[in-house]
């Protein structure tokens, strides 16, 4: 077999592993927006700037591999790979790691939860505690208000006599 065949085959097989990555990096945008909830312009951003950095990886690939040519049988590859990583075993991954990150982020709250009970309790304890300080500060308050009113009035009073 000639090294021209050898090196196009080379390519195919690239432009093939090429799609099956760029596919694989998506599912972790997909595994990320099962976790956490994105709006609409957000997820509209993220697959921009990850379509952009494809298209520079790509570029990158038939630029090194290639001399920078646009073969139409690496697009096919790239696509054939994306298209076989999809159907194989994309779904699975997806769900297999989205549930598994799900069960470690419960398992950390339980975690969490656990260790601040104290705290959580102190915290309830110490909030009654200055509530209840701060309506007998706030009767206090009221109290004084009222004197030094009265005061103030009986001042003007005597002020205003002489």
């Amino acid at each position: 077999m000639s090294q021209n065949i050898v090196n196009e085959v080379t390519f195919l097989l690239h432009s093939f592993l090429m799609g099956i990555i760029i596919t694989f990096v998506y599912d972790g945008f997909l595994i990320l927006r099962r976790l956490i909830r994105h709006s609409l312009f957000l997820i509209s951003i993220e697959d921009l700037i990850f379509w952009i950095a494809c298209a520079i990886g790509v570029f990158y690939m038939l630029y090194e591999e290639n001399n920078g040519i646009l073969r139409w049988f690496a697009v096919f590859g790239a696509s054939l790979g994306m298209i076989a990583y999809k159907l194989s075993i994309s779904a699975v991954i997806v769900n297999v790691v989205s549930k598994l990150i799900e069960r470690i982020i419960s398992v950390l709250k339980r975690i969490f939860s656990f260790l601040f009970k104290p705290f959580k309790f102190l915290g309830k304890k110490v909030f009654h505690v200055c509530r209840r300080s701060s309506k007998k500060s706030r009767k206090i308050c009221r109290c004084l208000k009222n004197k030094l009113t009265g005061r103030i009035k009986l001042l003007k009073i005597v002020l205003c006599k002489r």
